[in-house]
């Protein structure tokens, strides 16, 4: 990065103007780290205080089964973080989710006293761990390891958020922020339109400068995450011309349902596999005389003979871009092959797209670059961007062009997520928790304009 990168930012970013210079030696020059000013003396302590309570809090949440589908268990989880912010002085509203289907979101504001930017905080209340898995309790491993569903994914990530604001009210630093939180009930599987289900999250986007998603990212605390590609899903239908398998490529017989998907697949990936970051997966395939497929549940069946040409074929997938315009060319693509039908086959495509991408910007950068440098200046060590290709879809996706700045992957760090061999590492919630407490106190010292 050089000073002219940064001669001109953004109409909307005036108070960013003087982190800057701040951002150019955080990469990728290491220099000394300067002395923490007193009031981020007083945040780090205050987050060692609270880090009992934090743990305690931590282990009540994870033994509470709140799976997505289970409403109650959401929802009993969501009461007891409300309880949290509540005593921090948020006003909190449940947002209930009978519209689409789930749970529901909670919602927490509370409007600082200075100028400072307006900060959205993004977590989860739900878990991939349903009512009826044997993974259910909260257990510790070892003085630094916690295992436990949700203990990374990411009820840890609530926690480190909340250990961070208590640090800033403790520090008398809370008021000079204005704060949105959404710990939505159901990232792990989002209630459909997405246009309901996350209406209060584009609001909050819409509203803030920043957001800042509390998911484990890699588990590494020495990355953070500033893009993220987007799902969409496909289901591609082939159908053929049924008759004896003898006659198969006969001229006015032509090669079946299977052979038409087949050529549709190998054309995906001869046109589409060199792109940077774009991935595209056939995760099921049902042919045969008779198909069927059920896209919720991702089941079905085929019933066929060796001796019959394939009359249908039904394939799903998902398709995953680094940014809008890669997500449109590579539908696109896929259309004009799925359109080039071998003789008396017939087949078409349908997406559905799911989280959108969080493109790579300058704004995600330069977040990341004043996090870095908390991280370094708190004795940390530096922080850089995570592959995209290693991040998932999230919640922090929907605020793509609606935000200034947005960053990810900062809470509780662990390995075995999405398994019943998640385990936190317990060390990463007192860093990073003070490394968002000193970042937001950094951030706090710049005026917003809009």
């Amino acid at each position: 990065m050089t000073p002219s990168q940064y001669a001109a930012p953004p109409r909307s970013w005036p108070w960013l103007a003087p982190w800057l210079a701040l951002a150019l030696l955080a990469a990728p020059t290491v220099r000394a780290a300067p002395p923490l000013s007193d009031t981020e003396r007083a945040i780090v302590k205050a987050v060692d205080r609270h880090v009992p309570a934090s743990l305690e809090l931590l282990e009540r949440t994870v033994n509470v089964n709140s799976g997505t589908m289970n409403f109650e268990g959401v929802r009993q989880v969501g009461t007891m973080f409300q309880a949290e912010f509540q005593a921090l002085g948020f006003e909190t509203t449940w947002i209930d989710g009978a519209a689409w289907n789930r749970s529901g979101h909670l919602v927490a504001k509370r409007i600082g006293k200075g100028r400072g930017p307006r900060v959205l905080l993004i977590g989860h209340l739900d878990t991939v761990f349903e009512k009826d898995s044997p993974f259910q309790r909260y257990r510790k491993v070892s003085e630094t390891a916690a295992h436990g569903p949700g203990v990374c994914d990411m009820k840890g990530g609530n926690v480190v958020m909340l250990l961070a604001l208590r640090a800033l009210r403790d520090a008398g630093q809370l008021d000079r922020l204005s704060f949105t939180v959404v710990l939505t009930g159901d990232e792990e599987k989002a209630g459909r339109p997405h246009q309901r289900s996350r209406h209060d999250l584009f609001e909050a986007a819409e509203w803030a400068d920043i957001a800042i998603g509390f998911e484990d990212g890699d588990g590494d605390p020495k990355t953070a995450v500033v893009a993220r590609r987007g799902a969409t899903g496909w289901t591609l239908r082939a159908a053929g011309k049924p008759a004896h398998s003898s006659q198969i490529f006969r001229e006015d017989i032509g090669s079946g349902a299977i052979y038409e998907a087949a050529r549709i697949l190998n054309g995906f990936r001869d046109s589409l596999a060199g792109e940077p970051l774009l991935t595209f997966n056939p995760g099921v395939i049902l042919g045969g005389t008779q198909t069927s497929f059920d896209g919720e549940t991702s089941r079905g069946t085929a019933f066929g003979k060796s001796n019959v040409i394939a009359e249908s074929t039904v394939v799903a997938g998902d398709l995953r871009a680094i940014s809008l315009p890669q997500r449109e060319n590579a539908k696109q693509r896929m259309r004009s092959i799925v359109a080039a039908h071998l003789p008396h086959t017939r087949a078409e495509i349908e997406f559905d797209d799911g989280y959108p991408p969080l493109a790579p910007s300058e704004g995600n950068r330069r977040l990341l670059a004043l996090f870095d440098q908390a991280s370094r200046d708190l004795g940390f060590g530096p922080v850089t961007a995570d592959d995209p290709r290693r991040a998932g879809a999230a919640d922090v996706s929907f605020t793509e062009g609606r935000v200034n700045m947005a960053i990810d992957g900062i809470g509780l760090m662990g390995d075995g997520g999405h398994t019943v061999e998640e385990t936190a590492d317990l060390r990463t919630l007192p860093m990073n928790g003070k490394r968002v407490g000193v970042l937001l106190h950094r951030l706090a010292g710049f005026e917003r304009t809009r």
